[in-house]
């Protein structure tokens, strides 16, 4: 079945306030959602889905981004400048790979991802010496 929110092949997102929209391939598998435990996402607890980043492709809003990043600056995690909401980051676990807030799909249910898997980020590899 081919939801509302799919076109060409390609699932849309938005903030919530409608000004950023991001699309992504149909077939993304956010049966493999998870979340971080790092300092920063741990505050923010969004369920995430990886996408390559050729694949992900910010469709209107771009000028409303605003990008964080701290500690190595590797991750680059963005917002809507309206409303806040984050809607995806480049990983730092792996550059080529976005994670996007599966929260800004409005097909999904809430309730299928009460226990996705939890990434050790206060551990993070990329941080032992």
């Amino acid at each position: 079945m081919i939801d509302a929110m799919e076109t060409d092949k390609r699932m849309i997102g938005r903030c919530h306030c409608g000004a950023v929209e991001i699309a992504i391939p149909a077939d993304t598998d956010f049966s493999v959602a998870r979340r971080c435990d790092c300092s920063y996402c741990r505050r923010r607890w969004a369920p995430t889905a990886g996408v390559d980043a050729d694949k992900i492709e910010v469709i209107k809003g771009a000028e409303m981004l605003t990008r964080y990043q701290f500690h190595t600056k590797v991750a680059e995690h963005f917002f809507c400048q309206n409303c806040g909401i984050y809607t995806h980051h480049r990983r730092r676990s792996n550059a080529s790979e976005f994670g996007v807030n599966i929260t800004c799909f409005d097909h999904i249910n809430m309730q299928d991802y009460n226990n996705v898997a939890i990434l050790d980020g206060v551990n993070h590899p990329k941080d032992r010496k």
